[in-house]
């Protein structure tokens, strides 16, 4: 039996804008990645998202980014270490207290966005923000790229980490994600991409844009909440990885 989590980014509405079906897709996941308030989500959004997620028993943990609401973190900035192990423990610390105040426990971290490119390259920024991690709470697991700076920073803390791939993003030769600047960044076809998923499950490898196989480690899979589809996709590779023998467990809390 092959075992994945199944994370999603969550709670990225933001005063009265609404996005995504959150109610509805953590029906389908084991994991959710809450936005902190920096590039999506504000503080009713956090209480709310939390709540959902502990009524139907799905793992928390905190999504920090860099602060650009307008760009939803998605645009590169020029920070230091020491402000990205800031920004990321101010985040956290948010979350968390959301967490604590309704009686749960926080799982998990998660960077977003270009934060989290950013840190799958730097080995300075990777260290900062598995310093943060590190500092608030030693239990907590750090998800990041597979094979990427940022595990390799938590592996030399000592901190838990999760290696994680993607349903619906391309990939590069060197196993980084294609960037959204660039054509085919992400899978479009549903099929296309639930086999991508399988074949990193059961095999470890991934075809990048390249054409070459890429060893891969697959400890959890995003799926996002923001697209036009994003419920029905939720559901459909929920149902796919049960067909495929691939049993849906939340990192760590495996039978």
């Amino acid at each position: 039996m092959y075992r994945v989590d199944l994370n999603c980014d969550l709670g990225e509405s933001f005063g009265a804008y609404q996005m995504g079906n959150d109610e509805e897709i953590l029906a389908f996941i084991s994991s959710a990645n809450i936005a902190c308030g920096y590039h999506a989500g504000d503080p009713s959004t956090m209480r709310k998202t939390v709540h959902m997620a502990l009524e139907k028993g799905v793992a928390i943990g905190a999504h920090p980014g860099l602060p650009d609401l307008i760009g939803f973190g998605r645009r590169t900035m020029d920070i230091s270490p020491r402000e990205a192990h800031d920004m990321v423990l101010y985040q956290i610390g948010a979350l968390y207290a959301f967490v604590k105040a309704q009686g749960g426990v926080l799982h998990h971290v998660k960077p977003h966005g270009a934060l989290y490119n950013m840190a799958a390259q730097s080995e300075s920024l990777a260290e900062a923000i598995a310093e943060a991690v590190y500092s608030l709470d030693s239990e907590l697991i750090l998800y990041g790229l597979s094979g990427s700076r940022l595990l390799k920073a938590a592996e030399k803390l000592g901190l838990r980490s999760a290696h994680e791939v993607f349903a619906d993003r391309t990939y590069q030769s060197d196993g980084s994600l294609t960037s959204r600047r660039q054509p085919n960044a992400v899978l479009t076809d549903t099929d296309a991409a639930v086999s991508q998923v399988i074949r990193m499950v059961k095999e470890g490898r991934v075809t990048s844009q390249q054409g070459t196989d890429v060893r891969i480690q697959a400890d959890t899979v995003c799926i996002h909440g923001d697209g036009a589809h994003a419920l029905s996709f939720a559901r459909h590779i929920r149902s796919q990885l049960e067909n495929e023998q691939i049993r849906v467990e939340t990192v760590g809390h495996q039978a």
